[in-house]
């Protein structure tokens, strides 16, 4: 017979017949698993904890969506007509499920509950367009929006995005990350404080305490698969 030999700590070994590999999964979790023995129970053990864990998440986010629910939000104006320019404007075509996400998008900023929209798709298929109209529509309601992402390169290079498809309209487009002087940092800060930055790009150095909004309606969080910070 064929057999797949598994090893545990203690060198103990099992031997699982080929026809008894449905009930092998691969492991997903850290990287770097611990193993346990065989008959300890130390498995049972970590599986209780975890189904713990996972109850109380569960928990907590019924209670957190629970207040989203009767919190008072922003509802945006309806789209404006730089708005259809702006979005007239793009250079491509948007596929089926990216104009359904910017109808969407819209339709929960016109909303008076706080919105919490998560956008999935792989890279080049128009996430970013999505976070471009949503923080006009935004910047169009006299509200300011911050886009948080993982890495200073990309901070950069969403700051140009958004700086090209904004020309010729009078939105103001900031960067925050190490890649700016003393000087333009500051400078940064004081237009989020006194409403003269719109739109502001920049890793979680927007996340401390010396940040502050005059007037923040918008946060977009670009996850790029693993966050990290």
């Amino acid at each position: 017979k064929d057999y797949l030999l598994i090893e545990y700590a203690g060198d103990d070994r099992l031997y699982v017949p080929v026809e008894s590999l449905d009930v092998i999964s691969k492991y997903a979790g850290g990287e770097a698993p611990r193993l346990n023995r065989l008959g300890s129970g130390d498995w049972e053990k970590t599986r209780s904890r975890a189904r713990r864990a996972v109850a109380d998440i569960a928990k907590e986010l019924v209670v957190l969506y629970a207040k989203r629910v009767h919190a008072p939000g922003h509802a945006f104006l309806a789209d404006t007509p730089w708005q259809a320019e702006l979005e007239d404007a793009f250079p491509y075509l948007e596929t089926p499920d990216q104009a359904k996400a910017i109808v969407e998008v819209k339709a929960d900023m016109e909303r008076a509950t706080p919105m919490d929209r998560l956008i999935c798709g792989d890279v080049g298929y128009g996430k970013t367009e999505i976070a471009v109209r949503a923080t006009f529509k935004a910047v169009q309601d006299n509200m300011q929006v911050a886009v948080l992402v993982p890495t200073t390169i990309l901070a950069q290079q969403h700051a140009q995005t958004f700086s090209e498809r904004y020309a010729g309209f009078p939105v103001k487009v900031a960067q925050l990350s190490r890649f700016l002087t003393a000087k333009e940092e500051a400078e940064t800060i004081e237009g989020l404080k006194t409403g003269k930055v719109d739109v502001v790009i920049g890793t979680h150095r927007l996340l401390q305490r010396d940040i502050k909004f005059h007037n923040l309606g918008l946060l977009v969080v670009d996850e790029e698969q693993r966050f990290g910070v």
